[in-house]
């Protein structure tokens, strides 16, 4: 590879690599944090009554209108795959914690929706997740930082 003659092409180059370096850095760093986070709180999760990947679900759809969704929408929401969505929705089903039915606008399409049965297991579990994500994460990071996090992965998500 031939130099160019001009040094503000080879620093041009010089800062992409550095550029580079550094997002994967930051990559890397977020990637192990998330796991090392996820891997903590699914050990200290405070319920044998339901798995942390239910509680996602449930949780999603405590925070919907009407506490229901299409359930593609949910798939775009979770950290699973489609097809174990739809076994995970089919076990809450049939243990009575969400209902499932058509979608009146789209006759191809279904709607998932939190029972009462759901929301209130959701609520009961959720005082003690809380509880924990608080050690995990609040009282490692200050309230600015805490804010910071936020903002961050807030503009990563949304790209």
């Amino acid at each position: 590879m031939r130099r160019s003659p001009y040094p503000w092409e080879v620093k041009e180059k010089e800062s992409e690599v550095q550029s580079r370096a550094a997002a994967v850095a930051a990559w890397e760093a977020l990637f192990r944090a998330q796991v090392s986070v996820m891997r903590s709180l699914a050990a200290s999760f405070p319920t044998d009554e339901i798995s942390l990947n239910e509680y996602d679900v449930l949780y999603t759809l405590s925070r919907e209108p009407e506490r229901r969704m299409r359930l593609r929408d949910l798939n775009t929401r979770v950290l699973l795959t489609q097809p174990s969505v739809s076994r995970l929705v089919d076990r809450l089903v049939s243990r009575g914690l969400i209902a499932k039915m058509p979608d009146c606008a789209d006759g191809r399409g279904t709607v998932i929706s939190l029972t009462d049965d759901g929301f209130h297991l959701f609520r009961r579990v959720a005082v003690s997740h809380i509880a924990c994500i608080r050690e995990r994460v609040g009282e490692v990071l200050d309230d600015d930082e805490l804010e910071q996090l936020t903002i961050i992965c807030n503009k990563l998500r949304t790209g």
